[in-house]
């Protein structure tokens, strides 16, 4: 048990689908680490015969989220359900990082990166690879292409656009055609 409430970043799945209760959720953005498909699922979203691909905490740039915040009386059982789902194959390192809320506070939030050394982390892999893992890739939580699909629907609904993955969900999608490169794909769909 803890004295202290606890944040949590969310980025992929927990925005969407946390999991758990919360005193308030709140946009926030870290710095330092960016939102990018470079783990490869052997349980949620795939299977280590056809791996999906899943979000890490990737170093560099930033990351817009959501942040929440735990009450001190269930911070301990809040990180013990998050350790068990997200760290099931121990891709991530768990970390503390500032998190700068929308309203101007500056909070200490868990945050889980991608470990570069672990077997899983697929790195930056090109367009195409992607698109073909994503396609492929069906888990314990499910289709990898709705983790996609939900991950972007809930992104626009923040009011984030991220082009390079709309142009990955509208590609596996197959809304656009499979171009030669990401930026074909962003080119294609705003013409």
């Amino acid at each position: 048990m803890t004295d202290q409430d606890l944040w949590v970043f969310g980025y992929g799945s927990l925005m969407w689908r946390p999991g758990f209760d919360s005193l308030g959720v709140y946009r926030a953005r870290i710095f330092g680490f960016h939102r990018s498909f470079c783990v490869l699922s052997h349980v949620h979203r795939g299977t280590p015969e056809k791996p999906g691909l899943v979000f890490g905490l990737d170093r560099g740039g930033s990351c817009h989220g959501l942040a929440f915040h735990i009450a001190a009386a269930e911070a301990a059982a809040v990180r013990d359900y998050l350790i068990a789902r997200e760290q099931v194959t121990l891709v991530y390192r768990e970390s503390q990082l500032p998190a700068y809320l929308n309203d101007g506070r500056v909070v200490r939030a868990l945050c889980f990166t991608v470990d570069h050394a672990h077997p899983q982390y697929a790195g930056k892999l090109p367009f195409a690879d992607q698109v073909a893992l994503i396609r492929q890739g069906v888990g314990q939580s499910g289709a990898n292409c709705d983790y996609l699909a939900d991950t972007v629907t809930h992104l626009r609904g923040m009011g984030i656009v991220d082009h390079g993955l709309q142009a990955l969900h509208q590609t596996v999608s197959g809304k656009v055609e499979l171009a030669g490169n990401a930026g074909d794909a962003v080119r294609a769909m705003s013409d």
